[in-house]
């Protein structure tokens, strides 16, 4: 028998609005990797280069942050301890595309000053890695 405790209410909030979050990316990565040429040709010029010069190890890791972020959050829900190992590869995932995207792409020369988002999205990584093990530890996943 497995021992495990109730999670608190903000667990299941937590696990929710991070679902959520998550599926947005999805979301995100769908939309940017099945763009259309007619799409594409109505976002200005520093966009598209971007979107037509990414490489596709930088589209596999943003697939692998978002799907496995999913998964993770899925896993979370259902309480289940390896949500830990899904965030640590969707984390891996971000972690990827952010040394691309600032070291290597210039990200910030191309987008401006849209720096948040992305930061916020590490953030947001890290913390569910933080916040799985922190289950784990409380046995509210097993």
């Amino acid at each position: 028998m497995k021992n495990t405790n109730k999670p608190p209410v903000w667990f299941w909030v937590i696990g929710i609005i991070a679902l959520l979050w998550n599926i947005m990316g999805v979301m995100a990565y769908i939309g940017q990797a099945f763009i259309t040429n007619e799409a594409l040709a109505l976002l200005p010029e520093n966009e598209q280069n971007f979107y037509k010069n990414t490489p596709i190890w930088v589209t596999a890791a943003f697939a692998i942050a978002v799907f496995s972020g999913t998964l993770g959050c899925i896993a979370l829900l259902v309480r289940r301890k390896w949500a830990s190992f899904l965030f640590i590869a969707s984390l891996l995932g971000v972690l990827g595309q952010a040394v691309y995207n600032f070291f290597i792409q210039d990200y910030i020369a191309l987008s401006g000053s849209r720096v948040i988002m992305p930061c916020i999205v590490i953030v947001v990584a890290f913390f569910l890695v933080w916040f799985a093990k922190k289950s784990q530890s409380n046995l509210w996943i097993s």
